[in-house]
């Protein structure tokens, strides 16, 4: 199938997706610094650079983009156009996120995964899931991996294996 654009708007507008400072990004960072929590962004000496780093809690919390990191959830549906690229795509985005979670548990840190479909729905719907007070419930009470989606927190401390989670 041919793309519905020419190469150079499809440049820029592939160009414009970015890693950092996301919307979701935005909106769990303001929601946890108004509750008083402080971290420090994109630490570069963590595997991965985790989007936010609490020292204070020893936790790191990474806000995933479904579409890009292979959810399975409503947005992560992967393009018809040249499928064996993008299968190749997500699975290496998927072993890395595995890689680096392995490494950052190793070193010592407690990881939250937040992802983007569960911050879309607290965007558009206030009382359905709350994922700001989600994620400092977590801070506070401990555990070394979690994950929020739409569902809601799931603890996943005894299995690294769930492909949902990375």
């Amino acid at each position: 199938m041919i793309d519905v654009v020419d190469p150079a708007t499809r440049s820029r507008m592939m160009a414009g997706i970015r890693a950092k400072n996301t919307h979701p990004e935005l909106f769990l960072r303001k929601g946890l610094h108004a509750l008083g929590f402080r971290y420090r962004l994109h630490v570069k000496d963590i595997p991965g650079k985790p989007d936010l780093v609490f020292p204070k809690y020893n936790a790191l919390i990474e806000i995933r983009g479904c579409f890009w990191h292979g959810h399975g959830c409503r947005y992560c549906k992967s393009p018809t156009t040249n499928p064996g690229f993008w299968q190749n795509k997500f699975m290496e985005n998927q072993l890395r996120d595995k890689r680096n979670l392995e490494q950052q548990i190793e070193a010592g840190w407690r990881c939250l995964i937040a992802w983007e479909c569960a911050i879309r729905l607290a965007q558009r719907t206030e009382n359905t899931l709350d994922v700001v007070a989600l994620s400092a419930q977590w801070l506070k009470a401990g555990g070394d991996l979690a994950a929020i989606d739409e569902q809601g927190l799931h603890n996943l401390n005894d299995s690294l294996k769930g492909s949902h989670v990375f």
